[in-house]
């Protein structure tokens, strides 16, 4: 039985508290509380926190982790990514008084979702020296994105040795600072990345081709920056957090290996379509020729610093979980591979806590089959036998949480996101094979993206329950059918009025996504047919 108490608390949406009641808590569905856990999520890795926690104004000098920077009229901001309007905002108003100028690429529409959101504290100020650019409608580099990237380079490539770059980077960073190495086209470049990531390749992949066909990326802005000093300030949207990767690294310095590229092309067939403007530059890469007065090797301009990350907020739905009476366990924050992969762990582990709540507990074969899977999807054994155990050990309810960002490889022309598809996924999979054990639990599965967008969708993702195939089936609905169309979105917004899509509206944050299982004893749950929208 979940845990009672008195009075607890949870963040909400702009870092306000929320106090549970008891009887306030056995009101809730566990929809409610499963979107509540999902905003503490989201509420821990806000700009706002972030920023002043890195940086401190000391005695005419910026700190920034262990290093020290003088400040003389000399202070620049760039800055490209989904959270990045946000975190500019924090900035102003820590460095106001020292800013000259700045420019930001942020996504299509965002200072007026903001704006009606009423979170003035991710909005800049109308005398800001901070110009915002908008661009990448649905997370696509496009020509205003393009133009934004010009400025940022033809700025950061005016400065001096005695210039200081505040460089502002998260997720989405990429699609914000499109800027192809000529005599590459940006609809090139397009393409080439729209069939990458159809053939199912990694995020890894799509940044090493990124980077060798970007003047930006791979340490080119700091490249165009030198030799003035750069920082980076970096929200991590990329699981292990390696610098080099996220928005594709404009600030960490490295040689693009052309031979990676060609391996990567020839893993997925697209060798002998490649454009020839393509093969030039690789070209050029293995002849390595070094622009005039640019280094590509000198990094010693340069300090870069992950502020946030998909761990930050795994810990932060871990407490909000606890506090409404669940216990946490942190599965992963780095879950990857392909989404049938990922959904059928998911649907494994929900099996198996079901089974632990029953006299006997779990079967040797599923928990062979677990730790069988996890590897292929990014969790290590030691990650699977620590959470086994844990859900044997628990005796009430419990919620599952884990990070990452699975692949999906596209097969259909239907609208959707890799969160939705994860969700539907997961219900189908919970639907077919060894039926979950009857007793006295309910059981939900949330797949979210940080950022509130889950492809070009209006959703930030969905939950699923395991009754949904029936539902569904007798509304009409094949899940199976939208599956192989990649039509997710058109399944979720047409099951029982679209009540398990979740919508956040653009979050002003993104570290990757968050998945959620909550397993609660019905002695003090609600039905799951409740509104929870």
């Amino acid at each position: 039985m979940a845990r009672a108490f008195s009075h607890k608390f949870c963040f909400l949406r702009g870092g306000a508290f929320r106090v549970f009641r008891l009887q306030e808590r056995t009101a809730m569905t566990l929809p409610e509380m499963g979107r509540d856990i999902f905003r503490a999520a989201i509420n821990a890795v806000l700009p706002d926190n972030m920023m002043r926690q890195n940086l401190v104004l000391e005695d005419g000098r910026l700190r920034v982790g262990n290093k020290s920077y003088p400040l003389q009229n000399n202070l620049y901001l760039v800055g490209f990514g989904k959270a990045v309007l946000g975190m500019a905002a924090a900035a102003e108003r820590i460095l106001r008084q020292h800013l000259i100028q700045g420019v930001i690429s942020v996504p299509h529409g965002i200072q007026e979702e903001l704006q009606k959101a009423g979170r003035v504290d991710m909005l800049l100020n109308a005398d800001s020296p901070i110009r915002v650019m908008e661009g990448a409608h649905h997370n696509l580099p496009d020509q205003n994105a393009m133009e934004a990237a010009s400025t940022i380079r033809d700025l950061a490539n005016g400065l001096t040795n005695r210039d200081l770059l505040l460089t502002l980077i998260s997720g989405g960073g990429s699609a914000l600072l499109p800027a192809p190495s000529p005599p590459v086209s940006l609809e090139e470049k397009q393409e080439l990345t729209k069939q990458l990531a159809a053939k199912g390749a990694t995020i890894q992949e799509l940044n090493t081709i990124r980077k060798a066909l970007s003047q930006l990326k791979g340490g080119g802005l700091a490249r165009y920056a030198y030799p003035a000093q750069v920082i980076g300030l970096i929200l991590s949207d990329v699981i292990g957090d390696p610098m080099d990767l996220i928005a594709s690294g404009p600030t960490v310095l490295s040689l693009s290996n052309s031979q990676e590229c060609w391996e990567i092309f020839e893993k997925y067939d697209l060798c002998s379509s490649l454009p020839s403007s393509v093969r030039e530059v690789l070209i050029e890469i293995e002849t390595d020729k070094e622009p005039a007065g640019i280094s590509r090797t000198d990094s010693s301009h340069t300090y870069n610093v992950i502020i946030g990350s998909n761990t930050l907020a795994l810990e932060a739905a871990s407490a909000c979980a606890e506090q409404l009476g669940f216990l946490p366990i942190v599965l992963s924050p780095a879950v990857c591979g392909e989404v049938q992969a990922v959904s059928h762990l998911y649907g494994l582990l929900i099996r198996f806590a079901c089974q632990a709540l029953l006299p006997g507990g779990p079967s040797a074969h599923l928990r062979a089959a677990i730790l069988q899977l996890g590897p292929e999807v990014g969790v290590p054994d030691w990650d699977l036998f620590r959470t086994l155990k844990s859900i044997e050990e628990c005796t009430g309810s419990l919620c599952l949480l884990s990070g990452g960002e699975p692949t999906v490889q596209l097969q259909g022309k239907g609208k959707g996101g890799r969160n939705q598809e994860l969700a539907l996924r997961v219900a189908v999979d919970l639907s077919q094979g060894m039926p979950l054990p009857a007793g006295s639990h309910e059981v939900l599965f949330l797949s979210l993206g940080t950022d509130g967008q889950d492809g070009p969708t209006d959703s930030a993702g969905a939950l699923s329950e395991p009754s949904l195939v029936q539902q569904a089936i007798a509304q009409g609905l094949n899940p199976s059918d939208f599956l192989k169309n990649n039509d997710s979105y058109s399944f979720f917004s047409q099951f029982s009025g679209g009540r398990c899509l979740i919508r956040t509206g653009l979050t002003g944050t993104n570290v990757m996504d968050v998945h959620l299982v909550l397993i609660q004893r019905t002695c003090d749950s609600q039905s799951f047919s409740s509104p929870g929208q």
